[in-house]
Protein backbone atom coordinates (compact mmCIF):
# COMPACT_ATOMS: atom_id res chain seq x y z
CA UNK A 1 0.00 0.00 0.00
CA UNK A 2 2.75 2.42 0.95
CA UNK A 3 4.78 1.59 -2.17
CA UNK A 4 1.90 1.83 -4.66
CA UNK A 5 1.01 5.42 -3.92
CA UNK A 6 4.48 6.91 -4.66
CA UNK A 7 4.66 4.81 -7.84
CA UNK A 8 1.32 6.19 -9.04
CA UNK A 9 2.45 9.72 -8.18
CA UNK A 10 5.66 9.30 -10.20
CA UNK A 11 3.70 7.90 -13.13
CA UNK A 12 1.37 10.89 -12.99
CA UNK A 13 4.33 13.29 -12.86
CA UNK A 14 6.03 11.54 -15.79
CA UNK A 15 2.83 11.66 -17.85
CA UNK A 16 2.52 15.36 -17.08
CA UNK A 17 6.11 16.02 -18.11
CA UNK A 18 5.68 14.08 -21.36
CA UNK A 19 2.46 15.90 -22.20
CA UNK A 20 4.07 19.21 -21.28
CA UNK A 21 7.06 18.51 -23.52
CA UNK A 22 4.76 17.54 -26.40
CA UNK A 23 2.66 20.64 -25.86
CA UNK A 24 5.71 22.91 -25.84
CA UNK A 25 7.09 21.27 -28.98
CA UNK A 26 3.74 21.60 -30.78
CA UNK A 27 3.44 25.26 -29.83
CA UNK A 28 6.95 26.04 -31.06
CA UNK A 29 6.36 24.17 -34.34
CA UNK A 30 3.02 25.91 -34.90
CA UNK A 31 4.62 29.27 -34.23
CA UNK A 32 7.53 28.58 -36.59
CA UNK A 33 5.21 27.34 -39.33
CA UNK A 34 2.91 30.33 -39.04
CA UNK A 35 5.46 33.12 -38.63
CA UNK A 36 6.04 34.93 -41.92
CA UNK A 37 9.50 35.57 -43.20
CA UNK A 38 10.44 39.10 -42.22
CA UNK A 39 11.11 41.01 -45.41
CA UNK A 40 13.81 43.45 -44.42
CA UNK A 41 14.23 44.54 -48.04
CA UNK A 42 10.70 45.93 -48.35
CA UNK A 43 10.57 49.06 -50.43
CA UNK A 44 10.20 52.26 -48.41
CA UNK A 45 7.06 54.01 -49.63
CA UNK A 46 5.71 56.83 -47.43
CA UNK A 47 2.26 56.27 -45.95
CA UNK A 48 -0.14 59.18 -46.66
CA UNK A 49 -0.45 61.76 -43.88
CA UNK A 50 -4.02 60.61 -43.32
CA UNK A 51 -5.87 57.51 -44.48
CA UNK A 52 -9.24 58.89 -43.40
CA UNK A 53 -11.81 59.12 -46.15
CA UNK A 54 -13.66 61.69 -44.03
CA UNK A 55 -16.92 60.24 -42.67
CA UNK A 56 -20.09 61.57 -44.18
CA UNK A 57 -21.99 64.42 -42.63
CA UNK A 58 -24.39 61.92 -41.09
CA UNK A 59 -21.48 60.50 -39.10
CA UNK A 60 -20.02 63.84 -38.05
CA UNK A 61 -20.61 64.71 -34.42
CA UNK A 62 -22.24 67.88 -33.18
CA UNK A 63 -20.05 68.60 -30.20
CA UNK A 64 -21.73 69.60 -26.98
CA UNK A 65 -18.69 69.53 -24.73
CA UNK A 66 -17.19 72.69 -23.32
CA UNK A 67 -13.68 72.20 -24.70
CA UNK A 68 -14.77 72.33 -28.32
CA UNK A 69 -17.23 75.18 -27.77
CA UNK A 70 -14.49 77.16 -26.05
CA UNK A 71 -12.37 76.91 -29.18
CA UNK A 72 -15.27 78.00 -31.37
CA UNK A 73 -15.89 74.57 -32.91
CA UNK A 74 -19.54 73.56 -33.18
CA UNK A 75 -18.90 70.46 -35.27
CA UNK A 76 -15.92 68.12 -35.44
CA UNK A 77 -15.18 65.00 -37.44
CA UNK A 78 -14.49 61.69 -35.65
CA UNK A 79 -10.86 60.64 -35.77
CA UNK A 80 -10.62 57.31 -37.55
CA UNK A 81 -6.89 56.62 -37.87
CA UNK A 82 -6.22 54.68 -34.68
CA UNK A 83 -3.48 52.50 -33.23
CA UNK A 84 -4.71 50.54 -30.22
CA UNK A 85 -1.87 48.84 -28.38
CA UNK A 86 -3.67 45.74 -27.07
CA UNK A 87 -1.98 44.77 -23.82
CA UNK A 88 -2.64 41.41 -22.16
CA UNK A 89 -5.34 40.82 -19.52
CA UNK A 90 -6.48 44.45 -19.48
CA UNK A 91 -10.10 44.34 -20.73
CA UNK A 92 -8.62 44.93 -24.18
CA UNK A 93 -11.00 42.42 -25.81
CA UNK A 94 -13.90 44.54 -24.60
CA UNK A 95 -12.34 47.62 -26.18
CA UNK A 96 -11.58 45.69 -29.37
CA UNK A 97 -15.31 45.02 -29.77
CA UNK A 98 -15.90 48.78 -29.54
CA UNK A 99 -13.23 49.40 -32.19
CA UNK A 100 -14.56 46.72 -34.53
CA UNK A 101 -18.05 48.24 -34.45
CA UNK A 102 -16.67 51.76 -34.92
CA UNK A 103 -14.59 50.59 -37.89
CA UNK A 104 -17.56 48.91 -39.53
CA UNK A 105 -19.73 51.98 -38.96
CA UNK A 106 -17.25 54.20 -40.83
CA UNK A 107 -16.14 51.56 -43.40
CA UNK A 108 -12.54 51.70 -42.21
CA UNK A 109 -9.62 49.51 -43.28
CA UNK A 110 -8.07 47.35 -40.55
CA UNK A 111 -4.49 46.09 -40.59
CA UNK A 112 -5.05 42.48 -39.52
CA UNK A 113 -2.63 39.59 -38.99
CA UNK A 114 -2.85 36.49 -41.15
CA UNK A 115 -3.56 32.94 -39.90
CA UNK A 116 -3.60 33.98 -36.23
CA UNK A 117 -5.38 36.46 -33.99
CA UNK A 118 -2.12 38.25 -33.08
CA UNK A 119 0.87 39.69 -34.92
CA UNK A 120 3.06 36.64 -34.22
CA UNK A 121 3.51 37.61 -30.59
CA UNK A 122 5.96 37.57 -28.81
CA UNK A 123 8.19 38.44 -31.78
CA UNK A 124 8.46 42.23 -32.31
CA UNK A 125 5.91 43.64 -34.74
CA UNK A 126 7.00 43.96 -38.37
CA UNK A 127 4.84 45.36 -41.15
CA UNK A 128 5.30 42.19 -43.22
CA UNK A 129 3.10 40.46 -40.62
CA UNK A 130 0.09 42.48 -41.82
CA UNK A 131 -2.26 40.54 -44.09
CA UNK A 132 -1.90 41.59 -47.77
CA UNK A 133 0.58 44.34 -46.85
CA UNK A 134 2.24 46.30 -49.64
CA UNK A 135 4.52 49.33 -49.14
CA UNK A 136 2.60 52.61 -49.08
CA UNK A 137 -0.76 50.99 -48.28
CA UNK A 138 -3.22 52.99 -46.23
CA UNK A 139 -4.73 51.45 -43.10
CA UNK A 140 -6.98 53.19 -40.59
CA UNK A 141 -6.83 50.88 -37.58
CA UNK A 142 -4.43 48.34 -36.13
CA UNK A 143 -5.49 46.71 -32.87
CA UNK A 144 -4.52 43.03 -32.49
CA UNK A 145 -2.01 41.77 -29.93
CA UNK A 146 1.57 42.59 -30.83
CA UNK A 147 4.90 43.28 -29.23
CA UNK A 148 5.10 46.98 -29.96
CA UNK A 149 7.71 48.24 -32.40
CA UNK A 150 7.40 52.00 -32.89
CA UNK A 151 9.33 52.27 -36.16
CA UNK A 152 7.49 49.41 -37.89
CA UNK A 153 4.03 50.48 -36.73
CA UNK A 154 4.72 53.97 -38.09
CA UNK A 155 5.33 52.44 -41.55
CA UNK A 156 1.81 51.00 -41.59
CA UNK A 157 -0.25 53.89 -40.21
CA UNK A 158 -0.57 57.54 -41.27
CA UNK A 159 1.12 60.38 -39.40
CA UNK A 160 -2.14 61.69 -37.93
CA UNK A 161 -2.91 58.37 -36.20
CA UNK A 162 -4.14 58.53 -32.61
CA UNK A 163 -2.23 56.08 -30.39
CA UNK A 164 -4.26 54.55 -27.56
CA UNK A 165 -3.49 51.83 -25.01
CA UNK A 166 -4.72 50.49 -21.68
CA UNK A 167 -3.03 49.49 -18.41
CA UNK A 168 -4.07 47.53 -15.32
CA UNK A 169 -2.90 47.42 -11.72
CA UNK A 170 0.16 45.11 -12.01
CA UNK A 171 -0.77 42.99 -8.98
CA UNK A 172 -4.19 42.14 -10.42
CA UNK A 173 -2.65 41.67 -13.86
CA UNK A 174 -0.06 39.26 -12.44
CA UNK A 175 -2.83 37.17 -10.87
CA UNK A 176 -4.85 37.13 -14.08
CA UNK A 177 -1.84 36.37 -16.29
CA UNK A 178 -0.70 33.55 -14.00
CA UNK A 179 -4.15 31.99 -14.15
CA UNK A 180 -4.57 32.38 -17.90
CA UNK A 181 -1.06 31.58 -19.14
CA UNK A 182 0.51 29.65 -16.27
CA UNK A 183 0.04 26.22 -17.80
CA UNK A 184 1.90 27.16 -20.99
CA UNK A 185 4.90 28.47 -19.04
CA UNK A 186 7.14 25.47 -18.24
CA UNK A 187 8.69 27.40 -15.34
CA UNK A 188 5.44 26.92 -13.39
CA UNK A 189 5.28 23.15 -13.82
CA UNK A 190 7.48 22.50 -10.81
CA UNK A 191 5.08 24.38 -8.52
CA UNK A 192 3.50 21.61 -6.49
CA UNK A 193 1.18 23.26 -3.97
CA UNK A 194 -2.55 23.90 -4.23
CA UNK A 195 -2.00 27.67 -4.32
CA UNK A 196 0.61 27.91 -7.06
CA UNK A 197 0.44 31.69 -7.31
CA UNK A 198 1.22 32.10 -3.61
CA UNK A 199 4.05 29.59 -3.93
CA UNK A 200 5.49 31.48 -6.90
CA UNK A 201 5.20 34.96 -5.37
CA UNK A 202 6.72 33.82 -2.07
CA UNK A 203 10.06 33.30 -3.84
CA UNK A 204 9.72 33.97 -7.60
CA UNK A 205 13.48 33.88 -8.24
CA UNK A 206 13.44 30.21 -7.26
CA UNK A 207 11.26 29.42 -10.29
CA UNK A 208 12.00 32.18 -12.77
CA UNK A 209 14.46 32.04 -15.66
CA UNK A 210 14.63 35.13 -17.92
CA UNK A 211 15.40 32.87 -20.88
CA UNK A 212 12.66 30.35 -20.10
CA UNK A 213 9.97 29.58 -22.69
CA UNK A 214 7.07 32.06 -22.30
CA UNK A 215 8.71 33.46 -19.15
CA UNK A 216 7.64 37.00 -20.08
CA UNK A 217 4.10 36.14 -18.95
CA UNK A 218 5.39 35.97 -15.37
CA UNK A 219 7.20 39.31 -15.00
CA UNK A 220 6.51 42.89 -16.10
CA UNK A 221 4.20 41.74 -18.91
CA UNK A 222 3.01 45.27 -19.70
CA UNK A 223 6.55 46.54 -20.21
CA UNK A 224 7.32 43.52 -22.39
CA UNK A 225 4.21 44.16 -24.53
CA UNK A 226 5.56 47.66 -25.24
CA UNK A 227 8.63 46.05 -26.77
CA UNK A 228 10.88 46.64 -23.79
CA UNK A 229 13.20 44.42 -21.73
CA UNK A 230 11.05 43.16 -18.86
CA UNK A 231 14.11 41.91 -16.93
CA UNK A 232 15.78 45.29 -16.44
CA UNK A 233 16.39 46.54 -12.91
CA UNK A 234 13.60 49.02 -12.03
CA UNK A 235 16.20 51.75 -11.40
CA UNK A 236 17.91 51.26 -14.76
CA UNK A 237 17.79 54.60 -16.67
CA UNK A 238 16.41 52.67 -19.68
CA UNK A 239 13.16 52.14 -17.76
CA UNK A 240 12.45 55.85 -17.29
CA UNK A 241 13.57 56.50 -20.87
CA UNK A 242 11.08 53.90 -22.15
CA UNK A 243 8.24 55.32 -20.06
CA UNK A 244 8.91 58.81 -21.44
CA UNK A 245 8.92 57.40 -24.98
CA UNK A 246 5.54 55.71 -24.38
CA UNK A 247 4.14 58.95 -22.95
CA UNK A 248 5.32 60.86 -26.00
CA UNK A 249 3.86 58.34 -28.46
CA UNK A 250 0.46 57.56 -26.87
CA UNK A 251 -2.13 60.32 -26.65
CA UNK A 252 -4.33 58.41 -24.23
CA UNK A 253 -3.43 55.66 -21.77
CA UNK A 254 -6.63 54.21 -20.35
CA UNK A 255 -6.96 52.36 -17.04
CA UNK A 256 -8.93 49.14 -16.53
CA UNK A 257 -10.00 50.21 -13.05
CA UNK A 258 -11.64 53.31 -14.54
CA UNK A 259 -12.77 51.86 -17.84
CA UNK A 260 -15.86 54.04 -18.27
CA UNK A 261 -13.97 57.22 -17.38
CA UNK A 262 -11.33 56.14 -19.90
CA UNK A 263 -13.96 55.80 -22.62
CA UNK A 264 -15.32 59.27 -21.89
CA UNK A 265 -11.79 60.70 -22.26
CA UNK A 266 -11.48 58.75 -25.53
CA UNK A 267 -14.78 60.17 -26.77
CA UNK A 268 -13.60 63.70 -26.00
CA UNK A 269 -10.17 63.18 -27.56
CA UNK A 270 -11.37 61.49 -30.77
CA UNK A 271 -14.69 63.28 -31.25
CA UNK A 272 -16.78 60.11 -31.01
CA UNK A 273 -20.45 59.77 -30.11
CA UNK A 274 -21.70 58.28 -26.85
CA UNK A 275 -23.29 55.46 -28.84
CA UNK A 276 -19.80 54.48 -30.07
CA UNK A 277 -18.83 53.64 -26.47
CA UNK A 278 -21.55 51.10 -25.68
CA UNK A 279 -20.09 47.81 -24.44
CA UNK A 280 -20.60 44.55 -22.59
CA UNK A 281 -17.72 43.17 -20.56
CA UNK A 282 -16.10 40.40 -22.64
CA UNK A 283 -13.63 37.68 -21.59
CA UNK A 284 -14.53 38.05 -17.92
CA UNK A 285 -13.57 35.26 -15.51
CA UNK A 286 -16.04 33.77 -13.10
CA UNK A 287 -15.36 34.97 -9.59
CA UNK A 288 -14.65 31.54 -8.12
CA UNK A 289 -11.45 31.25 -10.23
CA UNK A 290 -9.98 34.58 -9.10
CA UNK A 291 -7.35 34.35 -6.38
CA UNK A 292 -7.90 36.97 -3.70
CA UNK A 293 -4.55 38.62 -3.12
CA UNK A 294 -3.76 39.31 0.52
CA UNK A 295 -2.01 42.62 1.27
CA UNK A 296 1.21 40.61 1.68
CA UNK A 297 0.87 38.86 -1.70
CA UNK A 298 -0.17 42.10 -3.41
CA UNK A 299 2.99 43.76 -2.11
CA UNK A 300 5.10 40.83 -3.34
CA UNK A 301 3.40 40.96 -6.77
CA UNK A 302 4.15 44.67 -7.10
CA UNK A 303 7.73 44.17 -5.97
CA UNK A 304 8.23 41.38 -8.53
CA UNK A 305 6.59 43.50 -11.25
CA UNK A 306 8.29 46.72 -10.15
CA UNK A 307 8.73 48.09 -13.69
CA UNK A 308 5.05 47.60 -14.51
CA UNK A 309 4.19 49.26 -11.19
CA UNK A 310 6.37 52.22 -12.13
CA UNK A 311 4.70 52.38 -15.54
CA UNK A 312 1.23 52.19 -14.02
CA UNK A 313 1.89 54.87 -11.39
CA UNK A 314 3.20 57.27 -14.04
CA UNK A 315 0.13 56.92 -16.25
CA UNK A 316 -2.27 56.83 -13.33
CA UNK A 317 -1.07 60.35 -12.54
CA UNK A 318 -1.44 61.54 -16.15
CA UNK A 319 -4.91 59.95 -16.31
CA UNK A 320 -6.26 61.95 -13.38
CA UNK A 321 -4.77 65.14 -14.73
CA UNK A 322 -6.82 64.53 -17.88
CA UNK A 323 -9.93 63.88 -15.76
CA UNK A 324 -9.37 67.13 -13.87
CA UNK A 325 -9.00 69.00 -17.16
CA UNK A 326 -12.23 67.41 -18.38
CA UNK A 327 -14.03 68.29 -15.14
CA UNK A 328 -14.88 65.86 -12.32
CA UNK A 329 -18.59 66.71 -12.20
CA UNK A 330 -18.92 66.57 -15.96
CA UNK A 331 -17.10 63.23 -15.95
CA UNK A 332 -19.46 61.84 -13.30
CA UNK A 333 -22.50 62.89 -15.35
CA UNK A 334 -21.15 61.32 -18.54
CA UNK A 335 -20.19 58.06 -16.80
CA UNK A 336 -23.68 57.83 -15.32
CA UNK A 337 -25.17 58.33 -18.78
CA UNK A 338 -22.91 55.65 -20.29
CA UNK A 339 -23.86 53.23 -17.50
CA UNK A 340 -27.55 53.96 -18.11
CA UNK A 341 -27.22 53.24 -21.83
CA UNK A 342 -25.24 50.04 -21.23
CA UNK A 343 -27.83 48.80 -18.73
CA UNK A 344 -30.56 49.55 -21.26
CA UNK A 345 -28.72 47.54 -23.93
CA UNK A 346 -28.20 44.66 -21.49
CA UNK A 347 -31.94 44.48 -20.84
CA UNK A 348 -32.59 44.46 -24.60
CA UNK A 349 -29.84 42.03 -25.69
CA UNK A 350 -28.81 39.62 -22.93
CA UNK A 351 -30.84 36.62 -21.82
CA UNK A 352 -31.13 36.96 -18.06
CA UNK A 353 -29.31 40.30 -18.21
CA UNK A 354 -25.92 38.91 -17.14
CA UNK A 355 -22.95 36.72 -18.16
CA UNK A 356 -23.10 32.95 -17.67
CA UNK A 357 -20.60 30.08 -17.35
CA UNK A 358 -19.14 28.69 -20.58
CA UNK A 359 -21.21 25.50 -20.27
CA UNK A 360 -24.45 27.49 -20.20
CA UNK A 361 -23.82 29.36 -23.48
CA UNK A 362 -26.23 27.97 -26.06
CA UNK A 363 -24.78 29.28 -29.36
CA UNK A 364 -21.35 28.06 -30.41
CA UNK A 365 -20.75 31.42 -32.06
CA UNK A 366 -21.01 33.05 -28.62
CA UNK A 367 -18.47 30.72 -26.94
CA UNK A 368 -15.35 32.65 -25.83
CA UNK A 369 -11.84 31.19 -26.12
CA UNK A 370 -10.83 29.48 -22.89
CA UNK A 371 -7.42 29.34 -21.16
CA UNK A 372 -5.48 26.10 -21.35
CA UNK A 373 -7.12 23.41 -19.20
CA UNK A 374 -9.91 25.68 -17.96
CA UNK A 375 -13.51 26.70 -18.61
CA UNK A 376 -13.32 29.89 -16.58
CA UNK A 377 -14.19 32.59 -19.13
CA UNK A 378 -17.83 33.60 -19.08
CA UNK A 379 -20.01 34.65 -21.99
CA UNK A 380 -23.57 35.56 -22.92
CA UNK A 381 -26.74 34.20 -24.41
CA UNK A 382 -28.44 36.46 -26.92
CA UNK A 383 -32.06 37.12 -26.05
CA UNK A 384 -34.59 35.44 -28.26
CA UNK A 385 -36.86 37.68 -30.33
CA UNK A 386 -34.77 40.84 -30.01
CA UNK A 387 -36.57 43.61 -31.88
CA UNK A 388 -35.37 44.29 -35.41
CA UNK A 389 -33.96 47.72 -34.54
CA UNK A 390 -31.47 46.22 -32.06
CA UNK A 391 -30.89 42.69 -33.39
CA UNK A 392 -27.71 43.39 -35.37
CA UNK A 393 -26.13 45.61 -32.71
CA UNK A 394 -26.91 43.13 -29.93
CA UNK A 395 -25.24 40.27 -31.76
CA UNK A 396 -22.16 42.33 -32.56
CA UNK A 397 -21.79 43.56 -28.97
CA UNK A 398 -21.97 39.98 -27.67
CA UNK A 399 -19.70 38.35 -30.26
CA UNK A 400 -16.33 37.19 -28.82
CA UNK A 401 -13.10 38.45 -30.37
CA UNK A 402 -12.15 35.40 -32.46
CA UNK A 403 -15.63 35.04 -33.97
CA UNK A 404 -15.76 38.77 -34.74
CA UNK A 405 -12.37 38.59 -36.47
CA UNK A 406 -13.63 35.67 -38.57
CA UNK A 407 -16.77 37.64 -39.47
CA UNK A 408 -14.47 40.43 -40.68
CA UNK A 409 -12.64 38.04 -42.99
CA UNK A 410 -9.52 37.27 -40.93
CA UNK A 411 -8.05 33.81 -41.59
CA UNK A 412 -7.39 32.21 -38.19
CA UNK A 413 -6.37 28.74 -39.30
CA UNK A 414 -3.49 28.41 -36.82
CA UNK A 415 -5.66 29.53 -33.91
CA UNK A 416 -8.52 27.25 -35.03
CA UNK A 417 -6.20 24.27 -35.48
CA UNK A 418 -4.85 24.72 -31.97
CA UNK A 419 -8.43 24.91 -30.67
CA UNK A 420 -9.34 21.62 -32.35
CA UNK A 421 -6.25 19.91 -30.92
CA UNK A 422 -7.23 21.06 -27.45
CA UNK A 423 -10.77 19.77 -27.91
CA UNK A 424 -9.52 16.34 -29.00
CA UNK A 425 -7.19 16.11 -26.00
CA UNK A 426 -9.84 17.62 -23.65
CA UNK A 427 -7.51 20.50 -22.73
Amino acid sequence: MMVGKPVRQWRSICKGLILGALLTTCMILLYCLSAPEVQYGLQEVPVPYSCAHRPSAAHSSTISNDSHHASGQGICTPKVDIMFMKTHKTASSTFLNILFRFGEKHHLKFAFPNSRNDFFYPSPFHRSQVKDYRPGMCFNIICNHMRFNTAEVAKVLPADTSYITILRDPADLAESSFHYFGRVVPLTWKLSGDDKLREFLTDPKLYYDPEGFNSFYLKNLLFFDFGQDNNLHPDDPKVDEAIRAIAKRFQLVMLVEYFEESLILLKDSLCWDMEDLLFFKLNARKGSTISKLTPELRAKALEWNAIDWKLYQYFNATFWRKVDAYGRERMARDVTELQRRNAEMASICIEGGHAVDAGSIVETSMQPWQPFGEKSIMGYNLKKNVDKAHRKLCRKMLTPELQYLTDMGVNLWITRLWGHIREILHW
